[in-house]
């Protein structure tokens, strides 16, 4: 399979990393991906990132800017391990209720445990649901966001189309997710960092290095900043816009239901 990038016209339904996998296999495939890592996700993040995945999610809430009010709604969708949503909560000094919804109930298990760790159980709700097909009435949230997880819906105009539904009308969209590199002596390094390095850190790990090889392979085919822009305008955002994060290995977008 080719390995460039799938476009705004889609692609990823079908791309399991650099592979080219049957309609309606994807989703159980990224499942057993996740399964594996669920346990060590943060350290996963780490590998993947170089350690920068915190500084750039602490971006993303910066971004977002909570209401420190009671009655904000935030769904966080992908979030398994909760590590969106707390950060979420603690912004809006503990007034914010944040949705968790996540595909794969290990990574919810592990979210559930640190939010009682945390004391923060009162401010979430975990659901085991689908991106492509959300349990919730329309207009039932403030704001929506996914960090590192769109990559891994197989219909993604189908998640961000029901990200449009949930909103309320002046919700806000927020998608962060590894994206390409705009600097040409970094893009080496990182593709050389995520092709060489990140796998074998993943093999010491877990003893696993294959689902570290799809999550590499799966940031190379996911649509660039300009692509994935052009999505969310088709999906019904507005004032749509992107901020590139450490020359484009990450990107935090944002898209308003106005």
């Amino acid at each position: 399979m080719s390995e460039s990038r799938t476009s705004a016209d889609g692609g990823m339904e079908t791309s399991y990393g650099f592979r080219e996998v049957p309609g309606g296999e994807k989703q159980g495939m990224v499942n057993q991906v996740f399964h594996k890592v669920a346990k060590r996700y943060d350290i996963m993040n780490d590998v993947m990132s170089m350690g920068m995945h915190r500084a750039w999610k602490d971006a993303m809430i910066a971004a977002l800017n909570p209401r420190k009010k009671p009655g904000y709604k935030v769904l966080d969708v992908a979030g398994g391990t909760g590590d969106i949503a707390f950060r979420i909560v603690e912004a809006s000094g503990r007034q914010a209720h944040a949705t968790v919804l996540d595909i794969n109930g290990s990574m919810l298990g592990v979210g559930a445990e640190r939010a009682e760790k945390k004391k923060l159980s009162g401010n979430l709700t975990f659901i085991e649901a689908n991106a492509e097909t959300l349990p919730f009435e329309p207009a039932s949230f403030d704001a929506y966001t996914i960090a590192f997880g769109i990559r891994n819906v197989p219909r993604i105009d189908i998640a961000l189309s029901e990200a449009y539904r949930v909103l309320k009308r002046g919700g806000r969209l927020l998608v962060l997710e590894f994206s390409e590199v705009d600097m040409p002596l970094l893009d080496k390094i990182y593709d050389a960092w995520s092709f060489n390095a990140i796998p074998q850190f993943g093999k010491a790990i877990t003893g696993d290095a294959e689902p570290y090889q799809y999550l590499v392979e799966s940031i190379r085919k996911f649509p660039n900043q300009e692509n994935f822009a052009a999505m969310i305008r088709q999906a019904g955002f507005s004032r749509v816009s992107y901020t590139n994060y450490t020359g484009g290995i990450a990107a935090l977008h944002s898209g308003w239901k106005l």
